[in-house]
């Protein structure tokens, strides 16, 4: 049997998660012996379309059989995912559950399904890490993703769904990487609102948000401001051994909620659906919690 050929796009170097998916995906392509390449974006959608297209459009022996792609922008590239499926490669599609699956799957010879996070459950718990740090209620800055990613989206109202209406909640937006949080931080510490507005902690949609967001405080030149700032307790999302968890450890983040990356999977998934011949469920999901439990987190005085 021929050694697969697999094509992972993801959206940037920048973010840590992403750096986790590309590690889950090279490990599991050495566990399964196929051979995987990983391609970066830049979150630039343009760029990744055209990464992708490329690729398709090669010659036959240089395809790839199958592509594992998180799509940056607001759509799941269905021109392309219908060009995959033309060409007969297996198509895998991260965090979206896309209209076009049932119609391309009824016609295809080769996998095509979507594996998710549970991005409203992810919210779920950061309003539940909310209330159980501030149980007498109090005010959140929290960093969202950006406005087109429906990822960021389901958090906001997972999040908002569980926290408790004596928690008020101010939100920025970023875009999934420390040096965007960073700059949004700055510039909202610029207007007058930030120094009077009350702040009893900082969350973020994922861990290098948070830490942008830190990295912001410590640049404040007023001693007991900047101080006050970083005495508060930060939350993110990710929780990835190598970042997340780190920082955990390292009292920079109160807490996380722990992710699964999600390229393993969807290798294994098309892997096994290409050399059975079989087509695999429209859909998988995975599941995340919080690090530490909500049941350990100490409540902070307001």
């Amino acid at each position: 049997m021929k050694k697969l050929r697999f094509l992972v796009s993801l959206h940037t170097r920048e973010n840590d998660f992403q750096v986790a998916q590309a590690k889950n995906a090279e490990d599991t392509a050495h566990k399964l012996g196929i051979d995987a390449e990983i391609v970066f974006a830049d979150n630039d959608a343009v760029n990744q379309s055209t990464q992708l297209l490329k690729a398709i459009q090669s010659l036959a022996e240089s395809r790839p059989d199958a592509i594992v792609v998180e799509p940056v922008g607001a759509t799941a590239l269905p021109q392309v995912a219908r060009a995959a499926r033309a060409a007969g490669i297996g198509w895998a599609v991260l965090n979206r559950r896309p209209d076009y699956l049932s119609d391309l799957r009824a016609a295809a010879t080769a996998p095509i399904f979507a594996v998710t996070s549970n991005h409203l459950e992810i919210g779920r718990i950061q309003g539940r890490q909310f209330a159980r740090l501030l149980p007498a209620g109090g005010s959140v800055l929290y960093i969202e993703g950006p406005s087109q990613s429906l990822s960021a989206r389901e958090r906001t109202t997972g999040m908002l769904e569980t926290k408790p209406s004596n928690i008020q909640v101010r939100m920025l937006k970023a875009q999934w990487t420390e040096e965007s949080a960073l700059r949004a931080m700055r510039s909202w510490l610029k207007l007058a609102t930030s120094q009077s507005a009350l702040t009893n902690l900082v969350g973020a949609q994922d861990d290098s948000m948070a830490m942008g967001a830190h990295k912001a405080f410590q640049e404040i030149t007023n001693e007991a401001e900047r101080s006050r700032w970083l005495s508060l307790p930060f939350t993110g999302c990710d929780g990835q051994p190598a970042t997340g968890q780190a920082w955990l450890r390292d009292k920079w983040l109160t807490a996380t909620i722990y992710i699964p990356p999600l390229t393993g999977l969807a290798m294994e998934i098309l892997a096994k659906a290409i050399q059975a011949g079989t087509q695999p469920p429209e859909h998988s999901s995975t599941t995340s919690f919080s690090i530490p439990p909500l049941e350990s987190l100490v409540p902070r005085n307001v």
